[in-house]
């Protein structure tokens, strides 16, 4: 048995989460994608976890609070199971910032918790402007315009590469699946 969770401000997090949970039902991993905000797993559930999923998006260069919450969980655990992390975030959308290597956020998170995943990767997530209140939109504005990005707040971007979400899901399934 695996558990996916995530944590997401805007929504993205959990449509990626979603679709690796579609993705693993396909390959015969049944696992039902959980919020964070809503649902932090006991010990116990931690515990009894063959596999553990962790999709978090960053929020101006950090991790929600609900994915720290979780990790700190995690990492009381005296055995905890194998971790795959994914970080959604918008530098993700640069060719080589989408691996544990070359995400900043990734890297230093990975660092910062003395983690091991057995998997990590970036995902690049979505720019939606016109969803973000007053200040989130000339926060990320501002972020965007010293990184090179769109700052028209009318604009809308998909960055995530769904086909890269798809592989995600596959080494996942990899992963959780017994060996023959």
């Amino acid at each position: 048995m695996m558990q996916l969770y995530y944590a997401t401000r805007d929504g993205q997090s959990r449509r990626i989460a979603d679709h690796v949970s579609r993705r693993l039902g396909e390959r015969g991993v049944e696992v039902t994608a959980k919020n964070l905000a809503v649902d932090l797993p006991s010990v116990e559930t931690l515990t009894s976890t063959r596999l553990v999923a962790l999709i978090a998006s960053v929020r101006y260069g950090h991790h929600l609070k609900e994915a720290e919450q979780f990790l700190t969980r995690y990492q009381s655990l005296a055995a905890p199971p194998p971790l795959v992390l994914a970080s959604v975030n918008l530098t993700a959308r640069k060719q080589g910032k989408d691996t544990a290597e070359g995400n900043a956020y990734l890297r230093k998170w990975i660092a910062r918790r003395q983690l091991t995943p057995v998997l990590a990767t970036a995902i690049a997530g979505r720019l939606d402007y016109p969803l973000y209140g007053w200040l989130d939109r000339q926060m990320i504005r501002l972020i965007m315009k010293m990184t090179g990005g769109p700052t028209d707040p009318r604009t809308t971007v998909e960055y995530t590469a769904w086909d890269a979400v798809d592989r995600f899901a596959w080494a996942i399934a990899d992963l959780a699946l017994p060996s023959e």
